[in-house]
């Protein structure tokens, strides 16, 4: 998938891939105005909070470095039949940014196309599972102070400025169910200084940090901030553990009396590790990851026009003589191999017209178009699914 995030980022932070992530604390600067702007603004962030029913923690306010209670910033709409929905009041909120606060929407790719589909396409790039968090921050209200995070971090600053500092890590590789606390942080700076609009960020994981507008006077700060969850040592011998089931000792009880049989279990571990190799769990992770959530296809609702591969991760496809095999979300489909151009274009990350398609790869694309939009690796690409990539991802048959 060719986003203009992805080559931005890469620029930005003078990368070709992702093999840098997590590996060293990097700063660098988009210029390329329209990419931020695209991306997202302080009002669609608000019309975004405006028009959802969201809720604690997944929404939340902080002034003067402590949280506001929600029942500040909330009120419960009540419908003429009694039913009463939670909303953010938006006087309320308007109230607390003139007077200075930090906003934060968790996880705002649920809500966003554009989001979501940066995150896609980040996924696609890194192999591993994104989210991605919004922050804005008003006039000269603080923000959180010094923590770490579990994960790696790339900061995009998309309005504004806000003033940072970068400590290194005082544990390595810290994790958020780790065999030790990571309380103390360093007092070593790697860097510290003021993140201007288009500037870009990576934060590997354990770093301690802290942003904040404080003494910066009237103005705001609109930033997110796309947590990358890279896999470790302990995440395959967890999926290891999983496995282990299928074998009948692993499943039978341990005597206290007699004493298990720790050479035959010690055996038999050793053959599961073996058998399923570090490589072999970040392949099933990435083609077993189950599907993200999209929009069903009905046919009653009008005919299949438009379409775009959805996957967590980019399915993938093999040529095996006269079929082709198409692995992703956990499925394996064959189909002919006359299939393999519509299938590379369909399964691109970009968004496809049909009728465009038909005319570059033949009229299966429609017949490979249905398949993929019945086994749910492709999405109807709507109006509003199609914004998200409008301007920032290369349509598929360009």
């Amino acid at each position: 998938m060719e986003h203009r995030l992805i080559s931005s980022i890469e620029t930005a932070l003078g990368w070709s891939g992702a093999e840098k992530l997590g590996k060293g604390f990097a700063r660098g600067s988009v210029d390329d105005p329209t990419l931020i702007s695209g991306l997202l603004t302080p009002n669609r962030l608000l019309d975004m909070v405006m028009r959802r029913s969201l809720d604690r923690p997944q929404f939340r306010c902080f002034q003067k470095g402590d949280e506001v209670h929600p029942a500040i910033y909330y009120t419960d709409t009540v419908s003429p039949r009694g039913q009463s929905v939670s909303m953010v009041n938006m006087r309320s909120l308007g109230r607390l940014l003139r007077e200075g606060a930090t906003l934060i929407l968790d996880q705002a790719n649920v809500f966003d196309p554009t989001m979501e589909v940066a995150c896609r396409a980040l996924q696609w790039w890194s192999c591993e599972r994104v989210q991605v968090n919004a922050y804005l921050t008003t006039n000269d209200a603080a923000g959180f102070p010094l923590h770490w995070d579990d994960h790696d971090v790339v900061i995009v600053q998309l309005a504004g400025e806000k003033e940072w500092e970068v400590r290194s890590a005082s544990r390595e590789v810290p994790m958020y169910r780790d065999s030790a606390p990571n309380n103390t942080p360093s007092n070593e700076i790697i860097w510290s200084g003021v993140m201007k609009t288009g500037d870009v960020m990576h934060i590997p994981r354990g770093h301690w940090h802290q942003a904040t507008r404080s003494g910066s006077g009237s103005g705001n700060s609109l930033h997110v901030t796309f947590g990358i969850t890279k896999r470790t040592g302990a995440s395959w011998l967890a999926w290891l553990a999983d496995w282990c089931r299928e074998r009948e000792i692993f499943r039978h009880d341990l005597d206290r009396r007699r004493g298990p049989d720790s050479q035959a279990l010690a055996e038999a571990a050793k053959a599961l590790v073996d058998d399923r190799s570090p490589a072999d769990f970040l392949t099933a992770h990435e083609q077993e990851t189950a599907l993200p959530r999209h929009l069903p296809f009905l046919d009653i609702l009008g005919p299949l026009d438009a379409v775009v591969c959805t996957t967590h991760f980019p399915p993938r496809v093999v040529e095996n003589g006269e079929t082709a095999e198409v692995v992703a979300a956990g499925k394996k489909l064959t189909l002919t191999a006359k299939a393999l151009p519509a299938l590379r274009l369909l399964l691109s990350g970009g968004p496809v017209l049909l009728e465009q398609a038909t005319a570059v790869v033949g009229r299966e694309v429609r017949e490979v178009a249905e398949i993929l939009v019945e086994e749910e690796l492709c999405a109807v690409l709507t109006p509003e699914l199609s914004s998200g990539y409008t301007g920032l991802v290369t349509n598929a048959v360009s």
